[in-house]
């Protein structure tokens, strides 16, 4: 029970990898706020965490939105006094060429992957620095310090969530805020297995990502969602500022 008295806030937990790290941060003991824009997808994690005996409270919330990012930190405070963990999670993905990538999309990816990155560490700071400390874990990716050419604004905005980490870190050590990210390659999350089901032959897609890997598959969310457990317990307590690599041996070769 690594969380026993610990609460978290966890961002895109309707679904993926939020959804499993909210089930096991709950099995860790941790009262967990459930962070996700879309309601039923929510609300069924919450009552999946219910029903095994944890506890949790909904947040419907868009993370690139000021209000809604304060917010679901003040139901953490409000509901259970303190706010120790935070995990930003939330993510959306588009294919795109730079030259492709409409403005539209541009501001989209990054508002939700890098601004509701800075949002929840805005907001979430001063509550864990007044309750005496917490750790934050934010979502980034190997696209972060990779290319993708066909995922430009992505890799732009994944490249930026490293960047905040490492300074957030610096800025509040002192103050017992570690803040770390972690840096995925593929993972079977809805948005990964939308991305197979864009061609007709998803299979052979599916392997040809497969082969890239040193372990010839992608991870499973729970994988991640274990990631980020250790980042957010005492074990990691020397970690800060650290983007943990978390990607099947994809990026230890040249060719």
């Amino acid at each position: 029970m690594r969380f026993r008295g610990k609460v978290a806030v966890i961002t895109g937990a309707g679904s993926g990898i939020g959804r499993a790290s909210a089930g096991l941060f709950a099995q860790e003991g941790a009262k967990v706020v459930v962070v996700d824009w879309d309601r039923d997808k929510c609300q069924d994690a919450v009552v999946a965490i219910l029903e095994r005996g944890g506890a949790a409270t909904p947040c419907f919330s868009d993370v690139s939105q000021c209000d809604d990012a304060e917010r679901m930190i003040n139901i953490a405070v409000e509901n259970y006094g303190r706010i120790d963990i935070l995990f930003n999670n939330a993510a959306v993905q588009q294919l795109g060429t730079l030259v492709d990538t409409s403005v539209e999309v541009w501001d989209q990816i990054h508002n939700v992957n890098l601004k509701g990155v800075f949002l929840g560490c805005k907001y979430a700071i001063p509550a864990m620095v007044k309750g005496g400390g917490g750790s934050i874990i934010n979502m980034a990716s190997v696209l972060g310090f990779v290319g993708d050419p066909d995922l430009t604004a992505y890799c732009a905005a994944k490249g930026g969530v490293i960047a905040l980490t490492k300074s957030a870190a610096i800025a509040y050590g002192s103050q017992g805020v570690r803040v770390n990210c972690i840096c995925p390659g593929d993972v079977s999350t809805p948005m990964v297995e939308a991305y197979f089901r864009q061609t007709p032959n998803s299979e052979q897609l599916r392997q040809d990502v497969y082969s890239k890997y040193a372990l010839k598959r992608i991870a499973a969310p729970m994988e991640i969602a274990q990631v980020a457990a250790f980042l957010a317990s005492d074990a990691s307590s020397f970690l800060t500022g650290s983007s943990v690599v978390v990607d099947g041996g994809l990026t230890v070769k040249c060719y």
